[in-house]
């Protein structure tokens, strides 16, 4: 039986994560977000206090200065970060998610190479590097087509890789220490599940560089970006896993990602609901609490129900993710489907019952569904992510169509 009690040691990261978004996150957030320049969304010190309270590294295993956090407790620390603010917890759940990665799929030369860097560098954070800019979701479902897939382009040249091309909509793109980036290296005409491998590119490495910083409604505190490579050469030692087989480092170390995804949005739910609550037990109308008002209380026991049901199917979804056995192309799809729409209803409802003061930049709540918005196209679209669970439900020959 699948136990979801919380540790005590998961209930002190609980605590501490909430201690720090009240602390560090929820008084500069708005601020921050406000910032008309993208680039001046980002918050170093939040990144480096994250470091220091080990919550920076704590996927990592003892060895590179982590506590070897399992997906339930990560996921459950994504979605307490997000209730301060969408952007660090994504931020964070990026790193996380990628150093595991690293750490499960690396050589022994790479984990030497590249993981004590990161465990001692207060600004080490990740970036997986998939999206292009004529190329989303055809990964996702994935597409057939030969011609679908990556544009840019690694070329074997002696005992080094040259990449060419661009990548879009970056998670911590121009942040990041380090990037996984996936590159085409096979021939033309196979589909892309057959042409793809990952490659680690040190920022700073000659011929990588970042272009647009993205000008985004929500999701602020995290920089999307442009990675533009110019032949850029890297050592062959650098390739991550086996030569076009992009699609088993996804399938075998990125199970969780859709349910970190989900925790990030859902905790922009949970702080939208927190705020409602707290509002209507104050205002008073028609002689008594908003709260008491019936219309009022059937649309909060609505939202309750649906943000708890949603983080059930998270913690479900992020537990079997360990288990090849019990994980299936539902649970790999269909979290984040479900949590943004939860996300998108909690802030919709938050806003309605706080009547004209939800509707004030002041509150919050504006921001709050601006993030949530976010999450309907990030980590993956609501219907190429719906496609996909149908495929697992039941395959066809051409997914795509």
């Amino acid at each position: 039986m699948v136990d979801f009690a919380l540790t005590e040691e998961q209930l002190a990261l609980r605590d501490l994560a909430r201690d720090f978004v009240a602390r560090e996150i929820a008084p500069v957030a708005a601020a921050l977000d406000a910032n008309p320049n993208p680039v001046d969304c980002f918050s170093w010190d939040l990144v480096e206090k994250l470091h220091a309270n080990g919550l920076r590294n704590i996927a990592l295993n003892p060895e590179y200065g982590g506590a070897g956090a399992d997906p339930v407790t990560l996921a459950m620390l994504a979605e307490e970060l997000a209730v301060g603010d969408l952007g660090v917890s994504v931020v964070m759940a990026q790193t996380w998610k990628i150093g595991q990665t690293i750490q499960g799929g690396g050589t022994p030369e790479q984990l030497e190479r590249f993981l004590p860097t990161l465990r001692d560098n207060p600004r080490g954070v990740l970036s997986i590097g998939i999206t292009e800019p004529d190329m989303g979701s055809d990964y996702i479902i994935p597409h057939t087509d030969p011609q679908a897939g990556p544009r840019l382009t690694a070329v074997r040249d002696g005992d080094s890789w040259m990449l060419n091309g661009t990548k879009c909509f970056i998670s911590n793109g121009g942040r990041s220490a380090l990037y996984l980036i996936f590159a085409r290296t096979g021939p033309e005409g196979l589909p892309l599940t057959q042409v793809f491998t990952p490659f680690l590119v040190p920022a700073g490495t000659p011929g990588f560089t970042i272009g647009r910083v993205h000008d985004k409604m929500g999701e602020r505190l995290c920089n999307n970006a442009e990675l533009v490579f110019q032949d850029c050469r890297i050592p062959v030692s650098n390739q991550f896993g086996e030569l076009n087989r992009g699609f088993d480092v996804l399938r075998t170390f990125f199970p969780a990602s859709n349910a970190y995804a989900a925790a990030s949005v859902l905790g922009v739910g949970r702080a939208a609901y927190e705020k409602a609550v707290q509002f209507t037990k104050s205002r008073v109308q028609g002689g008594r609490p908003v709260i008491e008002h019936q219309a009022i209380r059937v649309l909060l026991a609505e939202i309750k129900m649906r943000l708890d049901s949603t983080r059930d199917y998270i913690w479900h979804a992020a537990w079997a993710s360990q288990y090849p056995e019990q994980f299936d192309l539902t649970l790999a799809s269909l979290p984040k489907v479900l949590a943004a729409e939860t996300a998108i209803r909690a802030t919709q409802v938050a806003i309605e019952v706080c009547g004209g003061y939800g509707l004030m930049r002041a509150m919050g709540l504006e921001k709050l569904y601006r993030d949530a918005a976010m999450f309907l196209i990030s980590d993956g679209t609501q219907q190429a992510l719906t496609l996909k669970a149908a495929q697992g439900i039941h395959p066809m020959s051409n997914p795509a169509i």
